[in-house]
C-alpha cells in the first residue's frame, strides 16, 4: 500500500486555457428534453397510466347515462388524474424541478398518487356498482380499476424513492 501523496487536476491548470486534458464532468444530456426520463420505467408507468385514464374517460363519457352522478364523478376524478400525471411527467420530462426548488417534488408526487390512488379506486367501485345494463360505463370502470393498479405501483416507487432514500441518507 502506497500512502504518497496524490495528484489531483483541477480546471484552472497552468497552460493555455481550454488546452486541458480532462473530459468534462459526466452529467445529464444537454438540451431543453430529459431523453434518459423519457425511456424510463417511471415516465413509460406515467404514460400507462395517462392512457388508461384517457381510454376510460372515454367510454364513459360515450356510454349511456344510466347514473348521471356516477359516470360525472368518474369522469372528474379521471380528468383530475390525468392532468396530474401529464404535469408530473412534463415537470420531469423538462427538468422543471431543477427551477422549482421550493417544492420537494418526490413527496407531492407521492401524495398526489396517495390521493388520487384512493379517489380513482372509489370511483371505479361507485361506477361499478351503477353499471347496471351499461358496457360503457363497465368498460371505464374496468380501466379505472387498472389506472388504479398502476397508480398503486407508482406509490411504491414513489415511497421508494422518496422516503427510503432519505432514510439512509439520514443514516450516513
Amino acid at each position: 500500500m502506497s500512502h504518497g501523496a496524490r495528484v489531483i487536476r483541477t480546471g484552472a491548470s497552468s497552460g493555455a486555457p481550454g488546452s486541458s486534458s480532462c473530459p468534462p464532468p459526466p452529467g445529464p444530456e444537454p438540451g431543453l428534453m430529459d431523453g434518459g426520463y423519457a425511456r424510463s420505467c417511471s415516465a413509460m408507468l406515467k404514460v400507462a397510466q395517462m392512457i388508461s385514464l384517457l381510454i376510460g374517460f372515454i367510454c364513459v363519457k360515450n356510454s349511456a347515462r344510466t347514473n348521471y352522478s356516477a359516470s360525472i364523478y368518474f369522469e372528474i376524478v379521471t380528468m383530475c388524474d390525468l392532468i396530474m400525471i401529464l404535469v408530473f411527467y412534463f415537470v420531469y420530462l423538462f427538468r422543471a424541478y431543477r427551477k422549482l426548488t421550493c417544492i420537494s417534488w418526490p413527496l407531492a408526487e407521492l401524495l398526489h398518487y396517495l390521493i388520487g390512488t384512493l379517489l380513482l379506486l372509489i370511483a371505479s367501485i361507485v361506477a361499478t356498482s351503477k353499471s347496471y345494463s351499461s358496457a360503457g360505463l363497465v368498460a371505464g370502470a374496468t380501466f379505472g380499476f387498472l389506472a388504479t393498479f398502476l397508480c398503486a405501483l407508482s406509490i411504491w416507487l414513489s415511497y421508494k424513492i422518496s422516503c427510503i432514500t432519505q432514510s439512509t441518507d439520514a443514516a450516513v
